[in-house]
């Protein structure tokens, strides 16, 4: 019978053979193609010293195809516990220099088992994928993983924040789970996501595309939406998995991190006094509001390359994380689209989810019009702003810089639909729509019978602009609680969250909303 120390022998021999992955060539493969191997990207994601792994010996129970005769401890995927930055999260990454990183039902139940594990003790989860897909050697079994899997996504979504980061292949039936986690990271030029690949598509439509351009991470980060963050290097992914992870919290019982603010809260933003231009025609890049006002004018966007018209993110204001939601007159002069509608929407849900309070600013001439939008379903999609706002019952603050026109100043986090402070810089025009258009309407008659039509229109505009198109009208009617020097932003932002740091909104008993999807 073997003593103690040729057992301690045994289970360094079978840690050893776990942590060799698919074997020096393999390993040496996955390098030269520009990636890192699964536990090498676990390591370089969580604080040093702090993984604690699980299930490394596990194998598939497989016996069809010779199955049976190929046994790799730990069964192509990396799953276990780890703290960022001295906080608790779970992690799974998959190993594609085993079998491919393809999914079997014991690498399913791994995963499934580190996701029960987050839900359970209320902390994040993130999922490294770099997987084939399905194991066809089990054919349903490996499919029945994948069902496991989404269920447990679902189940976790809004209870605990789900990061995936994509560093391969992520195809067919896989890219589900991505999918219906928070945020979608992936790395540029070597990770990919559809759901039917090249090989496939060439014979159904006889269409010939390469990975990159069919699935690539621009392509999702710029044209499909699929992917919120995308970057050219693994290790920058990874640092900017951990950023974004320093304004989440860790579960919905809880609040967002608090950091360490040393940026005066009366800090005065005088440059924020030069970006509106005179012309309301003239556009401007909203992002000059956003930054001087947070603290050390640090902005984390979200969804930065797509629907550029609209923008989303994170940043703090006296070291409390807000999320931010605002037209970006830079783009479309702000209007709001199908594509917005529905990037605004998500990330103000994923906001209230996790109690983390709103800011919304305000210039948008109102939706986007033609052909194309309304058959794109601008009507369902343009719905699931108002929703999102009316539900949200985390502090809301908004702020109208410039325009507000029309149902799109209605639909985002207006008064009507119980935002909490509503603030307006003096450059603000809040209306049913612009002047000249209201005028043309209103006036048409009265224009074309004056001596002079086109005085008479410049007069009836400016009668317009004095009475409507100003933020003194909302504010006579209680509309907007403030009208604000653009300099005192940041400080009147800070006071106005301090003050909601108690709210309590309740909802009435129901199973869920029905939102227009």
């Amino acid at each position: 019978m073997p003593g103690l120390q040729e057992k301690i022998e045994e289970l360094q021999r079978r840690l050893a053979e776990s942590d060799g992955a698919g074997g020096p060539d393999k390993v040496d493969k996955q390098h030269k193609a520009g990636k890192m191997t699964a536990r090498e990207r676990v390591l370089a994601l969580l604080d040093e010293g702090s993984f604690e792994e699980i299930d490394k010996f596990v194998v598939h129970r497989c016996t069809d195809f010779d199955m049976d005769k190929t046994h790799i401890p730990g069964e192509g995927v990396v799953c276990g516990f780890g703290r960022i930055n001295g906080r608790g999260v779970y992690v799974f990454a998959q190993d594609f220099t085993v079998f491919g990183g393809s999914l079997s039902f014991t690498h399913a139940q791994k995963i499934c088992k580190v996701m029960d594990l987050a839900y359970r003790n209320g902390m994040p989860l993130i999922g490294i994928n770099d997987s084939g897909g399905a194991r066809i050697q089990e054919g349903v079994e490996s499919l029945g993983g994948y069902g496991e899997v989404f269920y447990r996504n679902v189940r976790a979504s809004g209870v605990i924040p789900q990061i995936s980061v994509i560093m391969g292949p992520c195809a067919g039936g896989a890219v589900y789970s991505p999918a219906v986690t928070d945020f979608i990271f992936m790395t540029e030029k070597t990770s990919y996501m559809f759901i039917t690949g090249p090989q496939v598509i060439k014979q159904v439509t006889s269409e010939e595309i390469d990975p990159e351009s069919l699935g690539g991470a621009k392509v999702h980060g710029r044209v499909s939406g699929v992917c919120h963050f995308h970057y050219p290097t693994e290790q920058l992914t990874l640092e900017k998995v951990k950023e974004l992870l320093s304004y989440l919290p860790d579960s919905n019982r809880t609040a967002p991190p608090v950091a360490p603010c040393t940026d005066p809260v009366d800090r005065l933003v005088p440059e924020v006094e030069a970006v509106i231009p005179d012309s309301s025609r003239r556009p401007y890049d909203m992002k000059k509001i956003i930054v001087p006002c947070l603290d050390d004018k640090e902005f984390l966007e979200v969804h930065g390359h797509y629907a550029k018209n609209l923008i989303v993110g994170f940043g703090r204001l006296a070291g409390k994380t807000i999320g931010i939601v605002a037209n970006q007159p830079n783009a479309l002069a702000g209007c709001l689209d199908t594509e917005a509608s529905v990037k605004c929407a998500r990330f103000v849900r994923f906001c209230d989810a996790f109690n983390i309070p709103l800011l919304t600013l305000l210039d948008v001439p109102g939706y986007l019009p033609g052909t194309q939008q309304e058959h794109g379903g601008i009507i369902k999609h343009g719905a699931k702003i108002l929703y999102a706002y009316a539900e949200a019952t985390v502090p809301k603050v908004t702020l109208i810089t410039r325009k507000a026109y029309g149902g799109a100043y209605v639909v985002m986090s207006s008064k009507h639909l119980r935002a909490d402070i509503n603030l307006a810089y003096p450059s603000a025009e809040i209306a049913v729509m612009g002047p000249e258009g209201a005028i043309q309407i209103l006036s048409r008659r009265e224009i074309q019978k004056a001596e002079n039509p086109e005085a008479r229109r410049a007069e009836l505009i400016d009668d317009y602009v004095e009475k409507f198109a100003s933020p003194y009208r909302a504010a006579e009617l209680g509309f907007i609680d403030r009208v604000i020097f653009p300099r005192d932003t940041r400080a009147v932002l800070i006071k106005a969250f301090a003050q909601l740091e108690t709210k309590k909104e309740e909802r009435p008993g129901r199973k869920h909303g029905n939102i227009p999807l």
